[in-house]
């Protein structure tokens, strides 16, 4: 089996009315999404506002999470930068207070040959010996981790252990798995679109680092079961119900957000501010929101 399955949501960075980082209600999101029984958590991804983030605040984000799990589930930090250097520093940090695992998204902004990411890679899996798992999100990076480029990193990095596969097309996905897993079976592969989940299973992928997982993560859970069970019936209405979820990350970009407010909705009490320059969902929004949250029937909202 694969080091890293099922599901494991990426978690928001909880904050409050300051911006300062609200270790209660990181407390709150953490103990529930136990109790629901995930796979493991993800912190300091996209949806953990980590562009927003200096890097001594990213390191008490780790810390706090670190803690807080207390070593119930897999932690993976997110370390990703536009710095190599910078980079290193948060990957060794978050090895040296216990992570189980780091994720790296390729640097934004400014295009790298193939030649200049091989090398920001291997700098970095090359100097922490804590599993690395990729983050392709071309929609936000600008630049796609292509099937035969992850091919070569697993077979010049031997820290890297899978990747979580933000993209359009289940296509970019059935590919990783044909080219990548194929031959490293304990490479994981993840959806990171909610309604990606189902296909990725069924050519041989891990699991889904998705960001329903937050809010409503019985869905996932109840697919994956229902996978493993092979009950038809069972994982055609998860994957039905899942669909649907999309369609709210339009409603404000970027949408952490609408997570948080989701997250709210379920049941969750925490704040739901954002980091600047981003700002809470608007009235209007919310209560679109709500009226899509009502339709597709996710859960009772007041």
């Amino acid at each position: 089996m694969a080091r890293f399955h099922g599901l494991i949501p990426p978690v928001p960075t909880i904050v409050d009315e300051k911006n300062q980082i609200d270790t209660e209600g990181t407390k709150v999101v953490i103990d529930q999404l136990i109790d629901e029984g995930v796979n493991g958590l993800l912190f300091l991804g996209t949806l953990g506002e980590f562009t927003q983030l200096s890097m001594d605040e990213r390191k008490k984000v780790a810390e706090i999470a670190i803690e807080l799990v207390d070593g119930r589930v897999p932690v993976i930090i997110g370390t990703g930068s536009t710095n190599t250097r910078e980079a290193i520093r948060l990957s060794s940090h978050s090895e040296t207070i216990g992570a189980d695992g780091i994720i790296v998204i390729n640097p934004y902004y400014t295009p790298l040959s193939e030649e200049h990411l091989l090398y920001h890679y291997e700098s970095i899996g090359n100097t922490i010996g804590l599993p690395l798992l990729l983050y392709n999100f071309p929609a936000f990076t600008g630049q796609d981790l292509n099937p035969n480029f992850i091919k070569k990193l697993v077979e010049k990095v031997p820290t890297i252990a899978g990747i979580k596969d933000t993209v359009e097309s289940v296509a970019h996905i059935r590919e990783v798995l044909l080219q990548v897993k194929k031959e490293h079976q304990d490479f994981s592969v993840f959806c990171g679109y909610d309604d990606h989940l189902l296909p990725t299973l069924t050519a041989g992928g891990d699991g889904g680092i998705c960001a329903s997982g937050n809010f409503v993560p019985h869905l996932a859970l109840g697919l994956l079961e229902a996978f493993k069970n092979q009950d038809f019936q069972q994982m055609v209405e998860y994957h039905q119900r899942l669909l649907t979820i999309p369609q709210i990350y339009n409603l404000d970009t970027p949408f952490a957000n609408v997570i948080k407010e989701a997250m709210k909705l379920s049941g969750m009490e925490i704040p739901a501010h954002v980091l600047p320059p981003a700002r809470s969902l608007t009235e209007s929004k919310k209560t679109e929101l709500i009226e899509v949250l009502q339709g597709i029937e996710l859960f009772s909202v007041k």
